[in-house]
C-alpha cells in the first residue's frame, strides 16, 4: 500500500470534515484512489463518509460519475435504441418492496424499452438485483445478455455489483458499507448503456437538485429525479410516494422544473405506509411480486407500482402527463400484461433459460396465482 496516497487522501479527507468542496480533479482523483484500491480500506470508508457528512456537491458526485465509468464498467452499444433507465440510489429511511422492479415490468408492458442498472440488498432485505435474480432472471450473465434483453425483450437489468459488469471494484466496496454516499449516485449513474431518459430515485429531499444537475451535466435529456415524503413522518423513499407528497425535478429539453405532487393529485388514494414495507424475507418478497405482477396485489403496493410507472411513462412522453400515466400503468397491471414482460424478459436474459423459467414456474406454483 502507497502511504504517500494514503497521506494525500487523508489532507482531502480532512478538507472534506472543515466542510470544504473539491474540485473536479480532487474528487476525480480521491474517487480513482478507492475504485483502485491504492488506499486503505479505513481510508477509503473515511473519504466516503467525509464526502456524504459535507454533503455532496454536482461536481463531485459528477466527478465520481466520471471515474466509476471510465474506469470500471463493461460498456454496450444499443445502436441508439431510445431506452429509459428506472432505478433509485437506495439507502433511504423508508425500507419499501421493490417497487422500481415491477414499475420497470409495467413500463416494459407499455411499450416502453427499460434498461436498469441496480444493485444487491446493502441496507434492505431484498435489492432489485436479488429480486430480479428470485423471479429467474440471470443477474450474472455477460453484458451482451443483458442488451440483448433489452432489445428482444423490452427490459433488461445489468448487475451493478457484478464483476461482468464493473470489473475493478465496485461490487467490493458497495458491499461493505451500509450507509448512503455520493458513490452510490455515481455508481447508479455508471450506466453501461448510458441511456438519456430515466426516472431516478434519491434518499434525501437534499440530493434532488443535484442528481438532476448531474444528469444534465453527462448527457441526459429527460429525466424525473423523485424523493417520496410519508405523511406525518421525517421518513421517506427513493420512490414517488403514495404514502404523502412527493417533491421531484422534471428535466426536459434542458429545462430543469421543480414540481410536487399528491397521490389524489395523480387519481390515486393516500396510504399508510406499513403495507408498502419491505418483506421480513426474500421468498415472501418473490411471492408477494409474483401475486403483484399477475393483478392480485395488496392495493397500496398496486396504487405504489402504478403510481412510479405512471413517471416512466410520463418522463418517455408516451402520456402527456402523470394522471394519464395512472390511467395506462393501471390497465397493464390489471390486465397481467406485467407478468408477460416477466416471462419474456427471464426467457432472454439467461445464458441457459430453462434454469430461470424453471425458477419462474416454482415461483408460480408456490404463489398460487
Amino acid at each position: 500500500m502507497d502511504m504517500e496516497k494514503n497521506r494525500v487522501l487523508g489532507q482531502t479527507i480532512s478538507k472534506l470534515i472543515a466542510k470544504e468542496n473539491l474540485s473536479g480533479e480532487e474528487a476525480y482523483e480521491s474517487f480513482r484512489m478507492v475504485l483502485a484500491g491504492e488506499v486503505t480500506d479505513m481510508q477509503q470508508g473515511a473519504f466516503l463518509a467525509a464526502l456524504t457528512g459535507k454533503g455532496e456537491t454536482a461536481t463531485e458526485v459528477a466527478a465520481g460519475w466520471k471515474a466509476v465509468y471510465n474506469l470500471d464498467t463493461n460498456k454496450v452499444d444499443l445502436g441508439g435504441m431510445d431506452i429509459v433507465d428506472n432505478c433509485g440510489t437506495g439507502m433511504d429511511s423508508f425500507k419499501t418492496f421493490n417497487i422500481s422492479t415491477a414499475a420497470s415490468l409495467v413500463a416494459a408492458a407499455g411499450g416502453v424499452k427499460t434498461a436498469r442498472h441496480g444493485a444487491r440488498a446493502i441496507t434492505s432485505s431484498c435489492g432489485t438485483v436479488d429480486m430480479a435474480e428470485l423471479l429467474g432472471v440471470d443477474v450474472e450473465c455477460p453484458v451482451d445478455t443483458v442488451a440483448a434483453s433489452i432489445k428482444n425483450a423490452g427490459i433488461g437489468l445489468f448487475n451493478g455489483m457484478s464483476p461482468t459488469v464493473h470489473p475493478m471494484a465496485l461490487g467490493r466496496i458497495l458491499s461493505q458499507i451500509c450507509f448512503g454516499s455520493p458513490l452510490n449516485i455515481a455508481a447508479s449513474l455508471a450506466h453501461p448503456a448510458l441511456p438519456k431518459i430515466a426516472v431516478r430515485g434519491v434518499y434525501a429531499e437534499s440530493l434532488l437538485r443535484p442528481v438532476v444537475e448531474v444528469m444534465h451535466a453527462i448527457g441526459y435529456t429527460d429525466a424525473i429525479v423523485v424523493y417520496g415524503g410519508i405523511k406525518g413522518s421525517e421518513k421517506g423513499m427513493d420512490e414517488g410516494s403514495v404514502c404523502g407528497k412527493s417533491r421531484a425535478i422534471h428535466l426536459k429539453g434542458g429545462e430543469i422544473m421543480e414540481f410536487s405532487f399528491l397521490p389524489e393529485d395523480c387519481g390515486l388514494t393516500t396510504h399508510a405506509p406499513e403495507p408498502l414495507g419491505a418483506d421480513a424475507d426474500q421468498e415472501t418478497a418473490a411471492i408477494k411480486m409474483y401475486r403483484l405482477l399477475a393483478g392480485n396485489g395488496d392495493s397500496a403496493r398496486n396504487d405504489a407500482v402504478i403510481l412510479n410507472s405512471a413517471l416512466i411513462f410520463y418522463v418517455k412522453g408516451v402520456v402527456s402527463s402523470i394522471q394519464e400515466g395512472v390511467v395506462k400503468a393501471r390497465d397493464i397491471l390489471f390486465a397481467g400484461e406485467a407478468l408477460n414482460a416477466l416471462k419474456n424478459w427471464v426467457e432472454v436474459q439467461n445464458v441457459d433459460p430453462t434454469v430461470g423459467l424453471s425458477r419462474l414456474a416454482k415461483l408460480r406454483e408456490v404463489a398460487g396465482a
